[in-house]
């Protein structure tokens, strides 16, 4: 007699995600959402972005989130797009970025910043402490790292047209990363991290002073706040898109792997075998 697909057993609970990862998972997301916060309120302070060494209300910049009088705006490139109560200019606001998205939620300069560079620390000591434990444990090279078959052009093409049909891997395929996701974590580690931590550091004056080869590194303190923001941007998406992921994969499945190590497998049913 066969069985609704529907009605097939759920698959078994698996050790999936070590205490390491998972306490590195919490902390990173706690810093980031704060920095994102806190940077947007550092931000208000001036707007505008520019590339080079300077910048000033007078000089071309390359992003402007303003208003003028009650009408909120953003120009980029010169295309200008209206955001009136949403950017520039809210029912609450008449900075770039309102109340809502911010740390402090009002405009202070100073606890903006003492609460970005407290959970600049944060991020940072994390970080390297998560790398230490990847390497020395070979969660890096085993669960990480892409495999020589997952590096293939039609292996990569495979999964992200399965990601676009929002099909996800299931019973035993589910127990490890799947390429994109890979992918994106090393991204992040690897990239938007240092990236983001080694522009910070680039527009303090003092560190200037002490490393000024990091001006030269990024052309300039304004391109370093440039890709600064970019970077912060990059952590925004990566931090919508994991969260759209999670909704879709199964949340309760998924938080519990994050906060218990253990995530029941998929169950896989007859129709998703090759």
């Amino acid at each position: 007699m066969l069985r609704d697909a529907s009605s097939v057993a759920p698959g078994p609970l698996v050790y999936r995600t070590h205490l390491p990862v998972r306490i590195w998972h919490w902390i990173n997301a706690l810093s980031i959402f704060v920095m994102l916060m806190s940077g947007a309120t550092i931000f208000n302070a001036h707007p505008r972005l520019y590339w080079g060494a300077y910048g000033a209300n007078f000089d071309e910049p390359w992003l402007v989130i303003g208003r003028r009088g009650q009408e909120g705006f953003v120009n980029l490139l010169g295309l200008e797009i209206p955001t009136t109560g949403f950017l520039g200019f809210t029912e609450n606001s008449i900075r770039a970025f309102p109340p809502l998205v911010t740390i402090p939620n009002y405009y202070s300069l100073a606890e903006g910043r003492q609460w970005h560079f407290f959970f600049a620390w944060v991020l940072v000591i994390s970080a390297v402490l998560y790398l230490l434990y990847s390497i020395l444990s070979k969660h890096l090279s085993r669960d990480l790292a892409l495999q020589p078959h997952e590096r293939k052009f039609g292996h990569l093409w495979h999964d992200l047209k399965q990601h676009a049909r929002l099909r996800f891997p299931k019973g035993e395929a589910a127990r490890a990363y799947n390429p994109l996701q890979k992918i994106a974590y090393l991204g992040v580690i690897f990239g938007l991290i240092p990236l983001v931590v080694l522009t910070g550091l680039t527009m303090s004056p003092m560190l200037n002073a002490a490393f000024p080869w990091l001006l030269d590194l990024f052309g300039g303190r304004q391109s370093a706040r440039s890709i600064h923001f970019l970077c912060a941007g990059g952590f925004a998406a990566f931090t919508v898109i994991h969260l759209f992921m999670v909704v879709l994969a199964g949340p309760i499945n998924e938080l519990r792997s994050m906060v218990t190590g253990w995530y029941r497998l998929p169950a896989e049913r007859m129709e998703d075998r090759p």
